[in-house]
């Protein structure tokens, strides 16, 4: 008992010092430009560069979608870049090129030269999302890791609700000057963080002979791998038509189709920091399994009922939920493979390569399925649900049916 009783001051009373909270603050800027505002300000952007004339409608989705493409490559490439020229300096570079495409996306000069920067600021969010958990983490207090990962990605939260309130005020000053401003925050952003970022991450620790090695290389792993592909599957039907699905499918207005995207927003902002600290008390296992549960009903409602308020209770779920997946996922990486950095950054490079796989691959499909089902709302919502409670499943039968932990 008295073991018990040191271990919980020592755990609540971590400190985090000057240089973790610096550190700190370089994921969250880098977590809120490259993915936050990289990505989802370009949802509301959508109408003013058809109505403008600088791309047709099939144009824009191309380019949207490139996004979606280069997150891909990116997560791909995030190790083998951060090798090549250390975990700092990769950062920078990413961020900065991330900041150059706001810069770029002002001037049409063609759609070529549009796809080739949005691809490249997909490219960078895939990077930096593989590389700012695992190159701040090893440097923070364990028993402060869950905070600092939630603080990292609110970034992301934050960048969500971003898209639904200040995009809109900044295209009053017109579509050219509402990039240029992204720009200027990516900018403001990219030199807060410049010398935030660790240097090398510390030495691994020894291993552990209690650390199963089915958690490291086993079932465990890989069905986490499939739950964060099939989250994906899960989250871009909400990411695409909530919107659409409420101004158009149920008949009411753009404007209120807009207002549930800037709940959803609000509810982006707290999901990252709320989840892992309820993570950090029940364990990162328990929360992801109530992270999926939720998420399936929340995507379901979407698909069987249109009453406003169940909707909107959807959507403060799903809101929560689509930034604070990604630190969750991490935790309970973190959990599997308590004590080598190394092996934790190999496990989050896959499961994110997983996640931008199949969201890209449930974007595109998600789009042919709505055109050729006549614009169908519930079949693609049904999909993404029966997704998610597949990866429920998967985690309570499978691992449970052959005895080992959850």
């Amino acid at each position: 008992m008295s073991e018990n009783t040191s271990a919980i001051p020592a755990r609540v009373a971590a400190p985090l010092d000057a240089r973790a909270l610096f550190a700190t603050l370089a994921g969250f800027c880098a977590s809120l430009v490259a993915i936050g505002l990289a990505r989802f300000a370009y949802t509301p952007l959508i109408p003013p560069l058809i109505q403008e004339h600088w791309f047709t409608s099939s144009q824009v989705i191309t380019l949207g979608a490139a996004n979606f493409a280069g997150y891909l490559v990116g997560a791909l490439l995030g190790r083998p870049l951060a090798a090549a020229l250390s975990n700092r300096t990769a950062l920078r570079l990413l961020m900065v090129i991330v900041t150059a495409a706001f810069f770029a996306c002002a001037y049409p000069l063609s759609v070529l030269w549009f796809f080739m920067w949005r691809f490249a600021s997909g490219v960078s969010g895939g990077a930096i999302m593989v590389l700012v958990a695992t190159s701040i983490l090893p440097h923070i207090p364990a028993a402060r890791r869950a905070f600092v990962s939630g603080m990292i990605f609110l970034g992301l939260g934050i960048g969500i609700a971003a898209s639904g309130t200040i995009v809109p005020r900044l295209l009053k000053l017109g579509l050219q000057d509402t990039w240029i401003g992204l720009g200027a925050v990516a900018l403001i952003l990219t030199a807060v963080s410049w010398f935030g970022w660790p240097g090398s991450n510390p030495a691994p620790a020894p291993q552990h002979s209690e650390t199963p090695t089915v958690y490291r290389e086993g079932l465990v792993m890989r069905v986490l791998y499939a739950q964060y592909a099939a989250n994906a599957l899960g989250l871009v039907p909400v990411m695409i038509l909530l919107v659409d699905y409420v101004a158009r499918g149920l008949g009411r207005g753009a404007d209120i189709g807009a207002s549930y995207w800037v709940l959803y927003g609000l509810a982006a902002i707290v999901g990252p920091v709320v989840c892992t600290n309820v993570a950090d008390r029940i364990g990162f296992g328990a929360t992801y399994r109530i992270a999926l549960l939720l998420q399936a009903i929340g995507v379901a409602i979407l698909a069987l009922s249109g009453d406003a308020i169940l909707i909107g209770v959807s959507t403060v779920i799903l809101g929560i939920f689509t930034p604070a997946i990604v630190p969750l996922t991490l935790g309970r990486i973190h959990e599997l493979v308590p004590h080598d950095h190394t092996e934790q950054r190999v496990a989050w490079s896959r499961a994110t390569i997983a996640f931008a796989l199949f969201q890209a691959l449930g974007g595109y499909g998600y789009s042919y399925l709505f055109s050729h089902f006549h614009n169908n709302y519930a079949l693609i919502f049904v999909c993404g649900a029966t997704a998610l409670a597949l990866a429920l499943l998967a985690d309570i039968v499978i691992l449970r049916k052959r005895g080992l932990p959850t």
